[in-house]
């Protein structure tokens, strides 16, 4: 399945803006992934870390979930692949499924935008249990971004160590 990554608009509002930089960077993390095989998927970057791009995949997958269903739509579901709340083991692909990681990964980000555009503003909150406060859609969207920021960095030098390719 081909990525399409549609730029951020120039000028737009608030939510639109936000909107569309979250979906940037979720499209920038399938580009980082795209032509790849499952093994090239599952490689670590820097052994002994586990650290892999599928793996980063697994891990935004848990946090679209955290965030958007967990917090701001206050739904009782569990961690994508973690029973005892460590976020940490989804980074740990090594014997991972790579069409049901990618598959929980979209299927968060379908409910992160469905639960998003129902949200009737970005005053509206949840309860982030982690640090016994609540917090606004507009805090979960721009932590988001930094999430998707700070891994599509750690992507980019994982891709690049695969098979030589940048600037995706």
């Amino acid at each position: 399945m081909e990525t399409e990554r549609i730029g951020p608009p120039l000028l737009a509002g608030e939510r639109e803006s936000l909107r569309a930089f979250l979906d940037f960077h979720r499209a920038t993390l399938a580009l980082k992934c795209e032509g790849l095989t499952d093994e090239q998927l599952r490689r670590a970057a820097s052994p002994p870390s586990t650290l892999s791009l599928l793996g980063l995949v697994r891990h935004m997958a848990e946090v679209e979930r955290t965030w958007f269903r967990r917090v701001i739509a206050a739904e009782d579901v569990p961690l994508v692949w973690s029973d005892s709340g460590d976020f940490q083991q989804a980074y740990d692909a090594r014997d991972a499924d790579v069409a049901e990681a990618f598959e929980a990964w979209r299927r968060e980000i379908e409910h992160a935008r469905r639960i998003e555009r129902e949200a009737g503003s970005l005053d509206v909150t949840g309860h982030q249990a982690r640090w016994g406060e609540d917090v606004s859609l507009r805090l979960v969207m721009l932590h988001m971004l930094h999430e998707y920021a700070r891994h599509n960095g750690h992507a980019d030098l994982i891709r690049e160590a695969i098979d030589g390719t940048v600037g995706v």
